[in-house]
């Protein structure tokens, strides 16, 4: 906890008091020789801005880097803004060189974008996951692309862990009866299991498929694992996972399966009714990893129809949700807003990574090499 209580010291470096109503804030020095005009897309925080001096990923917040980034003669814009010709963001696409983004309110980078963006060298991610940026167009125009990989692994593992045993235990239905003033045990109990003997299965296992599995052993599962790639023969033994190289052969054995691969042309829609079909009746399904992974309607549909028992996550597409979108509205889900890799603590390790490549980048040095999504015109093998 030191370590957390020393990192907000030095993020939030003046953030309260540069904190404004505004959506969008700018700094009033000019871009001369040698700064550099740097913009972050970011939620707007509003009321909530000042509950936490640690809440450091919002637009009030603004990373906790405004007063350092100044103090270098570096312009600074924050906003919410991102939608839209007449948006903040659209006004400085010309002329910024550094673009910080989060997956939590996506700043969508396209190629279009990227042609107006002259004098665009950096695109950072405030978070992991860069595929609201136009990776093979980033890469065509010699920019660099990375992410604080690593930042919110455990975040977004828990959140993980914390849905299953939602949907599992048929929670949502007891807590609505207590919120309505009603009480009916059955309504509840007619679809609650226990987790200890289920088959789980993720897919992916990567960073955050490694940590659920790990964070899943305790409860006496049966766990299999899909990917390109194994994993560490040591570490397999260790959580008594199992691989499975047949992604269609894996999901009928499954009670629940997580989803937790990256976003590429190769995963997008890759659950459509065909392969939802696969799985298991009455299973349980929580992706916390991108929404266009999964077929929108046939989610909603196999919900309605009772072949997905329960659907959790909290990735959705496009983001914010439309007040219309289909998962908004359809039987026994755990949905919330993109919240999970975001918590106050993750909060802080991003913006450090993020305060960390800025400096760097000034410096002219390289970043961590796991940092990387696009270097010198090639994309990082996840997104390949």
């Amino acid at each position: 906890m030191a370590m957390w209580r020393a990192a907000a010291r030095r993020l939030v470096d003046g953030a309260l008091a540069c904190r404004a109503a505004h959506v969008a804030q700018s700094s009033p020095l000019s871009t001369s020789s040698g700064s550099k005009k740097i913009v972050g897309v970011f939620y707007k925080a509003g009321e909530y801005a000042d509950k936490n001096p640690n809440f450091v990923g919002c637009v009030e917040g603004a990373l906790g880097i405004r007063n350092w980034l100044e103090s270098q003669g570096h312009h600074y814009i924050v906003t919410d803004d991102k939608e839209g010709p007449n948006s903040e963001l659209e006004k400085h696409i010309e002329d910024m060189h550094v673009l910080i983004t989060t997956p939590f309110h996506p700043a969508y980078v396209s190629a279009e974008r990227i042609k107006k963006a002259k004098n665009l060298e950096l695109l950072l991610t405030a978070g992991i996951g860069s595929d609201h940026i136009d990776l093979p167009a980033a890469a065509a125009a010699g920019l660099t692309v990375a992410e604080v990989t690593g930042s919110n692994t455990v975040s977004v593992a828990e959140d993980e862990l914390l849905r299953i045993l939602i949907l599992v235990r048929n929670f949502l239905p007891g807590y609505q009866q207590v919120v309505q003033g009603e009480w009916n045990v059955a309504g509840i109990a007619h679809r609650a299991y226990d987790l200890e003997g289920k088959t789980v299965g993720t897919v992916g296992a990567g960073r955050i498929g490694r940590l659920l599995l790990q964070r899943l052993k305790p409860f006496n599962c049966n766990l299999l694992y899909h990917d390109r790639l194994k994993i560490d023969p040591e570490l397999e033994k260790e959580i008594g996972a199992k691989f499975e190289e047949d992604l269609d052969a894996m999901l009928p054995k499954c009670d629940v399966v997580v989803i937790n691969t990256p976003l590429t042309e190769k995963t997008r829609g890759m659950f459509n009714k065909e392969r939802i079909a696969k799985m298991k009746k009455g299973v349980i399904v929580v992706n916390n990893a991108r929404g266009a992974i999964m077929d929108t309607q046939a989610v909603a549909d196999a919900c309605s129809s009772g072949h997905i028992a329960g659907y959790g996550g909290d990735v959705w597409y496009p983001q914010p949700a439309p007040k219309d979108h289909p998962w908004r509205y359809m039987p026994n889900h755990a949905m919330t807003p993109h919240i999970s890799g975001t918590t106050i603590d993750a909060q802080l390790r991003y913006a450090e990574g993020v305060k960390d490549m800025l400096n760097r980048y000034f410096k002219g040095e390289d970043f961590p090499v796991q940092n990387y999504i696009v270097k010198e015109g090639k994309l990082a093998s996840q997104y390949q």
